[in-house]
C-alpha cells in the first residue's frame, strides 16, 4: 500500500481550503498521524474534547447508544472530511462517540496549536462556520426525517442525496452495511429489508448486493416529498 500523503488530504479538506502551502506544512506538523483497525473507538460521548481529526484513509461513523444499547449512527466520514470540530471550538464534552468503520487513518489536530493557526489565517474561521453550518443543516434535515417521515420516506431521501453526491447517476453503491444503514435511517434491518423489498417489486428500485439502482426516479421524488432543487440544497 502506497504510503498516505497527509499534506494532500490536508490541502483537499474543505475546512482548509484558501491556506497557502507553508501554512499547511504548519498544520501537517502541528498534527499527528492515528491509526484505527475497524470497530476501535476513537472517542466517547462525555469525553473532553482537546483535539479533532481529518479522516485520511477508511471511514469512521459518529453516532449515539441509548439507555438500551441502541446505536443511532448520525453521520459516516470518510477520506478528507473532518469530525470533532464543533465540540472541540465549543471547549466542551464530545457529544457522541466515534469509531472506525475498517481500517482507518485519522490525523489529529490538537485545539491549542489549531487556534494559533486561527489567529494567523482569518480565512480558516469562514471556513470553519461554514462547515458548521453546513452540519447544522444536516442534523435539522435528520431531525425533521425522523420525526415527520415515515422510514420509506427517508429512505427515499437517502438514496436521492447520495445519488446526486455521484452526479445524478441511478446507481448508489452503498458504503455501508444494510444495518448500518437502518441505523443512519432510525429503524432496524428487518424493517428495512421490508421496505427495500417493497420498492424492489414496485420496480422503484433494484437491489444487487451492496448496489441500489433507482429504476423510477419519480416516484422515489415522491415518496421523499422533495423535488430536485431540495435534493440539492440538503447535499451535505
Amino acid at each position: 500500500m502506497p504510503a498516505l500523503n497527509v499534506k494532500e488530504v490536508l490541502e483537499y479538506c474543505f475546512l482548509f481550503n484558501g491556506l497557502a502551502e507553508p501554512h499547511i506544512e504548519q498544520l501537517e506538523a502541528l498534527g499527528r498521524l492515528r491509526p484505527f483497525a475497524k470497530k476501535e473507538p476513537i472517542f466517547f460521548e462525555g469525553e473532553p474534547a482537546e483535539g479533532f481529526y481529518v479522516v485520511l484513509s477508511g471511514k469512521v461513523k459518529i453516532f449515539k447508544l441509548s439507555s438500551e444499547g441502541r446505536e443511532q449512527i448520525l453521520h459516516i466520514f470518510g477520506r478528507g472530511e473532518p469530525f470533532g470540530e464543533a465540540a472541540v471550538f465549543s471547549g466542551g464534552l464530545f457529544p457522541a462517540n466515534a469509531s472506525a468503520m475498517e481500517q482507518t487513518e485519522a490525523f489529529y489536530i490538537p485545539r491549542a496549536g489549531f487556534e494559533r493557526l486561527i489567529h494567523e489565517n482569518p480565512s480558516l474561521s469562514l471556513n470553519l462556520l461554514a462547515i458548521l453550518s453546513k452540519r447544522l443543516m444536516m442534523f435539522t434535515r435528520m431531525i425533521g426525517d425522523l420525526s415527520l417521515k415515515e422510514v420509506p420516506g427517508r429512505l427515499a431521501t437517502f438514496l436521492l442525496i447520495a445519488s446526486a453526491k455521484r452526479g445524478g447517476t441511478s446507481l448508489v453503491a452503498l458504503d455501508m452495511t444494510k444495518t448500518q444503514l437502518a441505523s443512519l435511517l432510525g429503524t432496524i434491518p428487518e424493517t428495512l429489508s421490508r421496505i427495500l423489498s417493497k420498492m424492489q417489486r414496485l420496480e422503484i428500485i433494484s437491489v444487487k448486493g451492496s448496489e441500489i439502482e433507482i429504476i423510477n426516479r419519480k416516484e422515489l421524488e415522491a415518496i421523499s416529498g422533495l423535488t430536485s432543487d431540495d435534493i440539492g440544497q440538503n447535499m451535505p
